[in-house]
C-alpha cells in the first residue's frame, strides 16, 4: 500500500520532516518513491509547503495520507 507520510530529519530536539510518498512496508525514514513537500514545526507559526499538484495526483492514485499528513493537507488547504 503507497502511503503520504512524515519522513523526518534534523537534530534532536529540532524536528524537520519531509513529506514523501512511500511503501507502507518501508521503514520511516527509509526508502521513499517522491518528496511532495516539508514540514517545519519549529517555526512559529509552523511552515508547511506541499506540491498540490503532485498530491492531488498521489491522492487520486490511491495514496492514503497518515492522520498527521492529512491534517497538513487541510492546513494546506489540498484536502
Amino acid at each position: 500500500m503507497v502511503k503520504i507520510r512524515l519522513r523526518r530529519l534534523g537534530a534532536k530536539k529540532n524536528p524537520f520532516y519531509r513529506v514523501v510518498v512511500a511503501d507502507s512496508r518501508f521503514a520511516r525514514d527509509g526508502r521513499f518513491i517522491e518528496e511532495i513537500g516539508t514540514y517545519d514545526p519549529t517555526t512559529e507559526p509552523s511552515t508547511v509547503k506541499i506540491d498540490a499538484d503532485k498530491a492531488k495526483q498521489w491522492l487520486a492514485n490511491g495514496a492514503q495520507p497518515t492522520d498527521t499528513v492529512r491534517a497538513l493537507l487541510k492546513k494546506a488547504e489540498i484536502l
